[in-house]
């Protein structure tokens, strides 16, 4: 391949990890002013809560579509071909969210940039574990300061521009960051993946993933969008079993079962962050509006924290194992999410402050795991660990906090009536929606805006205790996690402790 070159007895490209981080820095800074771009599209829209969780969450499951499909031909196609599609994606979904109409429009043009920001995914994330074959962890972790680094920077652009500056503007800002890694990129040359270098075959790449792992993205992916279609769940079954048919019958192998259950880990740790992420703004706004700021300084002050600690995390694994990492941030975490649902005032940031630490080293330490662990699985089994991430974000985090509260809303307006023999619930949680989780009454906010006053204000009331209602909610799945590591901590024990496999220096 002309586009790339070996790299096992040569120091890295440094020039090209920092086009991979400025890379990664423009998905996130899409990602935020999206974010922060929400609440305005849901107001000129009119857009119910789950409506606007359904589209927070498309800019995350397409992702898993790219990254998997990139994974499986991205030896073959070559990592500069797919930077290419990236960009092309991230440069076509800015113009058509310019001329967005409502929801479907708003949904196509996100669907776009998720595959972008997919393919990027797809393309450092190997390319930085082979760089930096003996110390993936700690590289990958810098690598995925990027992430934060672009909350920050977009974060505070949409803030100084405000919620009164036309969104429409803050579509065209996303541009900037998309010229400059492609800059920064294109000129580079790629180095060729370990698994190839090694000389592991296609198969056995395949078969470190095995049916196990692809049945989890399978299954994900296919009932996503078998949900957009409106297709059945036997549908669904049928598609997913005839993938998992003919993908079975080529590999013939199960997969790595701790590959597998790392996969299932990756659900509720994306929800605990970029779900938490994609809401944590309007979740918070209230309690910050009392503190005087915007509510999307939250976000930034977070990911300005993750930014800062991403960069030590060579330190702190050199102490404890990346397991061991992650049981301890689950644990942080969990406390975060808890104290966020119960602070007011000033505790707002504190809280914050606990949840920061606990996500920070979650993504990319999990990948780093994988790497270490399955490196002969090549840029597949990486990606794809990514990419269960997203989808489940997309498809489980992002809309279950919009769910939560339109369900906590219907109840509670509807529990307020009988209490005060009011029509609250009658006369604006009037429009009914469909979501994964089920049905559901939202609130129409045509009808809410020109509400009494006294009115108004008690839905807003109910609104303010619902959001706290889903942090709560939020809070279980580090648990999970926390229980999950623990597990594997004593899994590896078993079997003389936790250490990296290298198959380019095997003896």
């Amino acid at each position: 391949m002309t586009n790339e070159a070996s790299a096992s007895d040569k120091a890295p490209d440094m020039k090209l990890f920092i086009a991979c981080v400025v890379a990664l820095t423009s998905t996130s800074f899409g990602f935020i002013l999206r974010a922060l771009t929400l609440p305005q599209w849901g107001g000129e829209f009119n857009l119910s809560n789950t409506q606007i969780g359904e589209i927070a969450g498309v800019g995350l499951w397409p992702f898993a579509i790219s990254i998997v499909l990139f994974s499986l031909i991205i030896d073959r196609v070559g990592y500069k071909n797919a930077m290419m599609f990236a960009f092309f994606c991230h440069a076509t979904s800015a113009v058509l969210t310019l001329f967005a109409t409502g929801y479907y429009s708003l949904y196509i043009a996100t669907f776009i940039v998720a595959l972008g920001n997919g393919t990027v995914e797809a393309v450092i994330n190997p390319v930085v574990a082979t760089a930096f074959a003996r110390d993936k962890t700690k590289w990958l972790n810098i690598l995925h300061s990027g992430w934060p680094v672009g909350l920050v920077l977009g974060g505070i652009l949409a803030l100084v521009l405000g919620p009164e500056t036309s969104w429409k503007l803050k579509m065209v800002l996303i541009l900037l960051p998309t010229v400059t890694y492609g800059i920064l990129m294109f000129p580079r040359k790629f180095p060729v993946n370990e698994r190839v270098q090694a000389g592991v075959s296609y198969l056995d790449m395949l078969k470190e993933a095995g049916i196990g792992g692809m049945a989890v993205v399978a299954t994900l992916v296919i009932f996503q969008i078998g949900s957009i279609f409106a297709w059945s769940n036997t549908i669904n079954l049928v598609i997913t079993g005839v993938v998992l048919g003919i993908f079975g019958f080529y590999v013939r192998s199960f997969g790595q079962p701790i590959f597998v259950l790392l996969l299932l880990l990756m659900i509720p740790l994306a929800t605990t962050e970029l779900g938490t992420d994609s809401w944590i703004s309007d979740l918070m706004a209230p309690e910050m509006k009392v503190i005087g700021l915007q509510a999307g300084w939250i976000l930034v002050y977070t990911s300005a924290i993750m930014a800062v600690l991403r960069l030590f995390a060579g330190e702190i694994t050199h102490r404890i194992s990346p397991l061991g990492l992650l049981a301890v941030s689950s644990t942080i975490a969990c406390a975060g999410l808890l104290m966020l649902s119960a602070s007011a005032g000033m505790m707002v940031l504190v809280a914050a402050t606990l949840f920061a630490l606990g996500k920070t080293f979650f993504w990319p330490t999990m990948l780093g795991v994988v790497s270490e662990q399955f490196p002969k699985g090549g840029a597949l089994t990486i990606n794809i660990t990514g990419g269960v991430g997203m989808i489940a974000a997309g498809v489980i985090g992002a809309v279950i906090l919009g769910f939560v509260q339109d369900k906590e809303i219907d109840a509670k307006l509807d529990q307020y009536d009988r209490e005060h023999s009011t029509s609250l619930h009658a006369s604006y949680a009037t429009i009914s929606h469909h979501s994964i989780f089920g049905e559901y009454q939202g609130l129409d906010y045509t009808k809410l805006s020109a509400a009494p006053e006294e009115e108004r204000s008690t839905v807003q009331g109910i609104q303010e205790s619902a959001k706290k209602s889903a942090l709560k909610t939020v809070a279980i799945f580090p648990v999970i996690m926390l229980v999950t590591y623990v597990i594997l901590i004593l899994y590896f024990r078993s079997k003389g402790g936790y250490k990296a496999v290298d198959i380019l220096h095997q003896t």
